[in-house]
């Protein structure tokens, strides 16, 4: 037997691969699915079963596909209804895997389809908990998804704490707990950077998992201080329940290059939002016009999904040379399926087309501290509130970077805005939107709120301005 974490930071995701005696199992797999196909091939093992833990808010799981081409039984737990083939397991099913054997357990509370999968090995010992979103390593799932008619978030807490402790604390300490995201997930507000760990820590450490703990405690603690959703969350949910288009298809309408000169038709043709995804340093000194950059080497699809609110909408690609497939590809994890084509040759070719290009302004840390002592300015922090309000620049204005569509409105257009974040990613993101939106005079703190405070800038505690 075979157990093989497949963790993917930028959505920090666990997908799992599971070999026993030729035979195979996929647990919430990626949408790409050609890895899982050459890993079973690689080991001479038929894909028999791919199980989803539920129907996934923050990615699109790649189940149809990975079924349709290994003809692998698609397996959800109970109370999942699915608009492609699938069966819906009971609760405490068995599932025969080579020689050891896959148990569903029905845990309702952060969906009500949700489930875990506990792996016993040949001799019949429970070995491992896949636990998609029902416990993670230090926190467990938020049950505020799955709300719809009469059925509230407390009522999921409830479940969520009925399920934890007569399906989970129960089983062995000895049990290795996978669950299906880490540190940096949306899906819940306190995870471990770990990615595993043995039961009996969780049951030692996870404050959702105190022995003492009542069910009034539990949905109080774990309802507290959730942060919004993303927006893309529910068109995620609906195509993994509903389904979806080919990866296949989507990659190779995605791949179409394009010269500078068909680049910019097409933009004007369709309307295409033009994402950049190159590194804020190399965009801030040159991009086109009206484009936005979010780039590769931070929370790319998490962001693009928080900031992009039409899943529909046509995307035009300008990277690296090279990294195309991999934008349409991380772009399609989370259901953006609609690029349509990138910039041959990347930037640099855009320049030798002598077309227009936009910049925005970078300034270090000690010159803005020199321009802050000479008057008032109009600082923008598109930190999180809590990143805020462990410490910032004095007089600055908290506009967390996932509200910066809904609040840009109140922005002066007649002066110049300073923007910055943590280290200069997310403020970027920023100055590109504003920059789209008519607002000319923009100014990116380089090393954002870690640079500041190596200056004479003064900070506070607290949330002294906040919107």
């Amino acid at each position: 037997m075979k157990i093989e974490q497949i963790y993917t930071g930028c959505l920090a995701q666990g997908a799992y691969f599971i070999v026993s005696n030729g035979e195979a199992a996929v647990i919430d797999p990626l949408r790409e699915v050609e890895p899982y196909i050459q890993k079973a091939e690689k080991l001479g093992a038929k894909i028999k079963y791919v199980f989803e833990t539920h129907f996934h808010a923050d990615f699109v799981s790649g189940h149809i596909d990975l079924a349709e081409k290994t003809g692998a039984a698609i397996i959800y737990g109970p109370n999942a209804k699915t608009g492609f083939k699938s069966q819906i397991a009971k609760d405490e099913e068995l599932f025969q895997l080579g020689e050891v054997t896959i148990k569903v357990l029905h845990t309702p509370g952060h969906t009500l389809e949700s489930s875990c999968y506990l792996l016993f090995d040949k001799d019949g010992t429970p070995t491992a908990l896949f636990s998609g979103d029902t416990l993670f390593i230090g926190d467990v799932g938020r049950p505020d998804l799955a709300q719809k008619g009469d059925l509230t978030m407390n009522d999921l807490a409830g479940m969520l704490y009925d399920s934890l402790r007569s399906k989970i604390m129960t089983l062995p300490d000895e049990v290795i707990v996978y669950p299906a995201h880490g540190a940096g997930s949306a899906c819940g507000k306190n995870m471990s950077k770990e990615t595993s760990d043995r039961l009996g820590n969780q049951k030692r450490f996870n404050y959702a998992l105190r022995a003492n703990m009542t069910k009034e405690e539990f949905i109080h603690e774990v309802t507290a201080n959730l942060p919004e959703p993303p927006q893309y969350f529910p068109e995620n949910v609906k195509l993994n329940r509903e389904g979806y288009e080919s990866i296949d298809d989507v990659l190779e309408r995605g791949s179409r290059a394009l010269s500078a000169v068909d680049f910019e038709k097409l933009a004007n043709l369709t309307g295409a939002l033009i994402l950049d995804t190159r590194n804020a340093a190399e965009f801030a000194i040159g991009f086109i016009p009206n484009s936005i950059n979010i780039g590769l080497d931070g929370g790319f699809a998490p962001w693009v999904g928080a900031l992009v609110p039409d899943l529909k909408q046509n995307l035009l690609i300008v990277t690296e040379p090279g990294k195309e497939e991999e934008v349409v590809t991380r772009l399609a994890r989370v259901g953006y399926d609609h690029t349509i084509g990138y910039l041959d040759g990347g930037f640099q070719s855009w320049i030798k087309s002598g077309k227009e290009i936009d910049s925005v302004q970078n300034m270090v840390a000690g010159e803005f501290a020199d321009h802050l002592l000479a008057g008032q300015l109009e600082i923008i922090d598109v930190r999180k509130p809590d990143e805020f309000n462990s410490g910032h620049v004095k007089d600055a204005q908290n506009v967390p970077l996932d509200n910066l569509n809904d609040l840009m409105s109140g922005f002066p257009k007649d002066k110049t805005l300073y923007v910055h974040c943590a280290g200069g990613y997310r403020s970027m993101i920023a100055a590109s939107i504003l920059k789209s939106r008519g607002f000319d005079h923009i100014v990116n703190i380089e090393g954002g709120y870690g640079a500041l405070t190596k200056t004479n800038v003064a900070v506070v505690k607290g949330p002294e301005i906040g919107v």
